[in-house]
């Protein structure tokens, strides 16, 4: 049988190939501390546990439209108005098959083979792959400490040819749980938008962001760029990663294209789920959901000063992302021998290594999710203290 190329070309996924280590490492009989996916502990608000319930046997749950539940669409545009102060038109929200598939149809939607898309390095590894798939010419530009380990303004200006199409920027960002300052982004879209080119930016753990000092959740990029394509997901601050629910915002303009390609790519997503869905906008499921935003914050505090008590250190503290990138280079091993080292196994304590990532820091650093609940991380973080030790 004749493979593709493109299929060929794809890199593994190296958070699902970890996971996958860790299963098989439990079905030996040890006990995996988990810290490699950015799956909370918590699930579906209990709100929503009760309305799928009354979903099943309930009604026929037929095909919805390729755009998503109408009551689910109005809901998500209240949600950017009531939390944000954005006014977004139901129109234009768009309801995926979790935010792979938003940013599946984006790309398909924006790119052409030869494009140029500017992403920063590191970043989801899975944004590349996607963007890849339909012919870009990606270009990952350097970032650092300094910059958050996100784009700025000044970077997208020196990386910019007359071959770059697009932007694919996260804020907050996978691996490295840091959000660009509302000023730079707001600079990078409007130096795109003066370019004629795209920007597709990812929110997904924008509502898990740090509020400011007057207790404001952060800004939606649609604040200040309307014709920004929006992905974002029920996965992430409500905690549906298993039901594959996300959505994305679009202009105007793009929703018939849009329309046509989820058509035909997936006809549409769950409709339990969607349905399930509306109960997470209530006044319940959100105050659940804001406790939950504070226990990872609780969390975070609990892993940064176990980092540091074992000599990790952690070049930028998150503010969003419930990630953590620290640096390993001190251990004289790199990331992925940190790893896979025998000792570090046997401990059972899993983080992903930087070459998921990207290209500067593949060897220097560790992404550690502290989505897994605080006993998890007090023991995870014990055993690569003991790992550490026996260098």
């Amino acid at each position: 049988m004749r493979i593709s190329q493109r299929a060929q070309s794809v890199a593994p996924f190296y958070a699902m190939e970890f996971g996958k280590h860790a299963a098989a490492l439990e079905a030996e009989g040890q006990h995996v501390v988990k810290l490699s996916l950015g799956e909370p502990d918590f699930g579906a608000p209990p709100a929503v546990l009760d309305a799928l319930r009354g979903v099943v046997g309930s009604r026929p749950l037929s095909y919805t439209g390729a755009l998503g539940l109408p009551e689910l669409r109005l809901a998500v545009a209240r949600f950017y108005g009531e939390r944000h102060g954005v006014d977004v038109d139901p129109g234009r929200v768009v309801v995926t098959a979790g935010a792979s598939a938003a940013l599946v149809l984006g790309a398909a939607a924006l790119v052409d083979p030869g494009d140029e898309v500017l992403i920063a390095d590191p970043s989801y590894p899975c944004n590349r792959q996607i963007a890849e798939s339909f012919g870009a010419r990606v270009t990952l530009v350097p970032t650092s400490a300094g910059s958050r380990y996100q784009l700025d303004a000044a970077s997208v200006r020196s990386y910019w040819t007359d071959r770059t199409r697009g932007i694919m920027i996260a804020s907050p960002s996978n691996p490295t749980g840091t959000s660009v300052p509302a000023d730079e982004l707001a600079a990078i879209c409007e130096l795109a938008r003066e370019r004629d080119a795209w920007r597709i930016v990812d929110e997904i753990y924008l509502d898990l962001g740090d509020h400011d000092e007057h207790g404001r959740p952060p800004r939606s990029v649609l604040s200040y760029d309307e014709d920004a394509v929006v992905i974002n997901s029920f996965s992430k601050y409500f905690g549906m990663t298993g039901w594959r629910l996300g959505w994305c915002v679009v202009p105007e303009a793009l929703v018939p294209a849009l329309e046509r390609l989820a058509q035909n790519y997936m006809i549409c997503a769950s409709t339990p789920a969607q349905y399930a869905a509306l109960a997470c906008f209530t006044p319940e499921s959100l105050a659940v959901c804001e406790d939950r935003r504070a226990e990872f914050g609780r969390r975070r505090a609990l892993v940064l000063d176990g980092l540091a008590q074992i000599g990790l250190p952690v070049p930028v503290p998150p503010d969003g992302a419930f990630y953590i990138y620290f640096d390993v280079s001190g251990t004289g091993l790199t990331s992925v021998g940190v790893l896979r080292d025998g000792r570090c196994v046997r401990r059972g304590s899993r983080s992903l290594p930087g070459r998921d990532f990207g290209v500067g820091t593949a060897d220097t650093h560790v992404r550690l999710s502290y989505a897994a609940s605080a006993d998890e991380l007090r023991e995870g973080i014990a055993r690569l203290g003991k790992f550490l030790g026996t260098l």
